[in-house]
């Protein structure tokens, strides 16, 4: 890090600490004003706030490693902008009239209490035990990476960095609510996009064109069955990607991620209207195209670059390891002043991930578990109780921290496990709640149940076959180990749907008065206008165009 790279770094500081203080300073007087920034955001705030929040240090270390090592195989998860349009054309409408606060909520609202309960203390668990832990641990990793140091003060670089992100992040978090991370979003996004994009354009320079990196690639295998690190589609019995399991594990973990996940459907209930959360969503999908190309490719380019033997700056490209490919590539094509935008670009991914994490950490807890104890407390008083739950979360996820070091070069194998299993009851609840009028408060929630008690028994046997080596087979260890996590995925949601569909037809009918609204089939009149009125041709058009660049670029890398 050069002179000029520190003033860059510096000059983006001072715009964002700009930006917090005029939020701080605007009114949060209630928790709608908190959580949801007044319910008056902007397509443009909602669309950048959505990219922004999904890209975080398990794309800039994870992502990037995994083209580094697999090639195109987890491009999956990330050419998803077409599940972002389901969260606008299908749920916008069902999430605006239910005017709720969190997803909890509008189970709450669909099925009864129990389901609100269940949906929280599993959203919560897994923000503290997996996100803002893998966000702040790869933060850290990534840090150490770029400035190259080892210790600082007699101690480990990687705490500083980790620790002071979250600080930094939490501070702005905690004064500013959902106002500062929707409008920092603002900021954050086109920075970590143009410094994302310089990477991929001096990556393929270094290394002569795309051309050079498809063919270093091309050449090298992944499985016995002839698929290469170019190819997104592979062999049905690939042992870890196989096409079937891939297309369907990441369609059923999209749809959980996207459509029904508090951390980035908070977002779209920000929006003021129903028009402006729909658009949001559109723009938000043409954001979600371009991770493939920002992360995943720069990972390829990283792996082409070492195994030709690259020379860059008069020294060999070398890659220690796949999960250091984009820091990696940062430090040593860079030229001074752009590195430091870059590293901007670092900071703005992590910074707006933690952000989110922490304002929907304590959106939950507040709303669904202190308001719901508390039913008199004052607005003022839930914001201060949003604040002090922000500590707390930031504290647990600073616990959690070296237990999660310890996994090592399993970070991302790890969370894509815990979400490939959480997803599956969650998305069935949502699925069946909102397309079949048939479904029952006691289906739902026993869709939800049966979903947590599958996925703690596929996770409990993957921790405990892990380290016992000489663990005899049987049907146990067939099943929730030896299974293929993908196909695993798939099955659990059609068992989770099965749950919810036997029971619902077992147990009373919900009362249509109380859907209203919520399910297909039941809005009124005026609602259904008011649904037509926010959209347009335009809409349409553009929805045509992310489908179509989807399906293209599916056709190009099959």
């Amino acid at each position: 890090m050069q002179l000029l790279d520190w003033i860059v770094i510096g000059v983006f500081s001072c715009a964002l600490i700009g930006i917090v203080i005029w939020v701080v300073n605007q009114k949060n007087n209630n928790s709608a004003d908190y959580f949801l920034g007044g319910r008056d955001a902007t397509w443009i705030a909602i669309g950048a706030s959505i990219f922004a929040s999904n890209i975080g240090s398990e794309h800039l270390i994870g992502l990037a490693g995994a083209g580094a090592s697999s090639g195109m195989a987890m491009a999956h998860w990330e050419i998803q902008g077409w599940m972002i349009l389901i969260l606008g054309w299908v749920f916008v409408p069902f999430y605006s009239r239910s005017m709720v606060y969190t997803m909890p909520e509008f189970l709450e609202r669909r099925y009864n209490k129990e389901s609100r309960t269940i949906l929280s203390v599993i959203s919560l668990i897994s923000y503290v035990l997996t996100k803002v832990a893998v966000t702040v641990y790869a933060g850290g990793l990534v840090f150490q990476q770029v400035f190259g140091i080892k210790e600082l003060w007699g101690i480990d670089f990687f705490w500083i960095a980790a620790i002071g992100l979250v600080l930094l992040t939490a501070l702005y978090t905690i004064f500013g609510g959902m106002k500062s991370v929707l409008y920092t979003s603002v900021l954050q996004t086109p920075i970590l996009l143009l410094g994302s994009l310089i990477i991929l354009v001096l990556g393929l320079k270094a290394l002569g064109g795309w051309d050079e990196m498809m063919a270093a690639c091309s050449i090298t295998t992944v499985n016995d069955y002839g698929d290469h690190m170019t190819n997104l589609i592979r062999d049905l019995r690939d042992p870890d990607y196989p096409w079937l399991g891939a297309l369907v594990g990441s369609a059923v973990i999209g749809f959980w991620y996207w459509c029904t996940d508090q951390y980035i459907v908070q977002r779209v209930l920000s929006g003021k209207n129903e028009k402006e959360a729909r658009r949001g969503t559109i723009f938000g999908a043409y954001l979600k195209l371009l991770p493939v190309f920002l992360f995943l490719i720069p990972g390829m380019i990283a792996y082409a670059m070492n195994s030709k033997g690259i020379v860059v700056n008069g020294e060999t490209f070398a890659l220690s390891t796949p999960d250091a490919a984009f820091p990696t590539l940062v430090a040593k094509i860079l030229p001074a002043g752009v590195k430091g935008l870059v590293v901007c670009g670092i900071l703005a991914a992590l910074m707006s991930s933690l952000a989110s994490l922490f304002n929907s950490s304590a959106m939950l807890f507040t709303i669904d578990f202190y308001k719901r104890l508390r039913p008199s407390t004052g607005e003022k008083q839930l914001v201060r109780i949003g604040q002090i739950a922000t500590v707390v979360i930031v504290v647990l996820g600073i616990l959690w921290i070296p237990i999660m070091r310890s996994i090592g070069n399993v970070l991302y194998n790890y969370l894509q496990d815990v979400q490939s299993v959480l997803a599956p009851g969650i998305a069935a609840a949502f699925l069946l709640g909102i397309c079949w009028k048939r479904t029952s408060a006691k289906g739902g929630m026993w869709g939800l149940l049966a979903g947590i008690i599958i996925g703690l028994t596929r996770l409990t046997a993957k921790v405990y076959y892990s380290n016992v080596i000489d663990a005899s087979d049987n049907w146990f260890k067939a099943i929730f180990y030896d299974f293929n996590w993908l196909y695993f995925c798939g099955v659990m949601l059609i068992v989770c749907c099965i749950v919810v569909i036997i029971v619902s037809l077992l147990t009373e009918a919900p009362d249509q008065q109380k859907i209203q609204g919520l399910v297909f089939g039941t809005s009124t009149p005026e609602q259904r206008a008011a649904t037509r009125a926010s959209w347009n041709h335009w809409d349409v058009i553009h929805t045509i165009i992310i489908l179509g660049i989807t399906v293209a670029f599916y056709w190009y890398f099959w």
